[in-house]
């Protein structure tokens, strides 16, 4: 993990946000944007990867994130992992493609929800989600 003025801003925001939250397997979903941060090598791209839930899984905006003192870069990819319902899922993968630091931040996203190990019970719901992952995995490493 990478530890900055910014990145301590962003662990706070992403503990806020997070901390009442649990995964499909009732772990604290903190975790999931916590261990993504560690993969990054980067300060924007930690920054994100604490950000990447924020506005799906809150109340925040993007303006919000903005006017707390978070750079555009940081902004820009924010709005690209945030996937709005009314665009198909594939379709906001391939608007990934063309920012580099959503595109990190989605490939790790994708690798550690892709990981069964995390899940108590592996169901048919969640063999079909990993069978998503793999192809949006294989479309943002083209």
């Amino acid at each position: 993990m990478i530890y900055t003025e910014l990145t301590k801003k962003a662990l706070k925001l992403c503990f806020e946000v997070h901390k009442n939250q649990l995964d499909k397997s009732g772990m604290p979903y903190v975790f999931h944007p916590f261990y993504l941060a560690t993969q990054m090598s980067d300060e924007i791209c930690t920054v994100c990867a604490l950000l990447h839930d924020v506005v799906e899984d809150s109340d925040y905006t993007l303006d919000d994130i903005q006017k707390l003192g978070f750079p555009s870069e940081v902004t820009d990819a924010l709005s690209m992992l945030t996937h709005d319902a009314a665009t198909p899922y594939m379709e906001y993968v391939r608007e990934i493609r063309t920012n580099p630091i959503a595109k990190r931040v989605k490939l790790a996203d994708l690798m550690h929800n892709s990981d069964l190990s995390r899940l108590d019970t592996v169901d048919e719901k969640a063999l079909k989600r990993i069978e998503k992952y793999k192809m949006a995995i294989e479309l943002l490493s083209e």
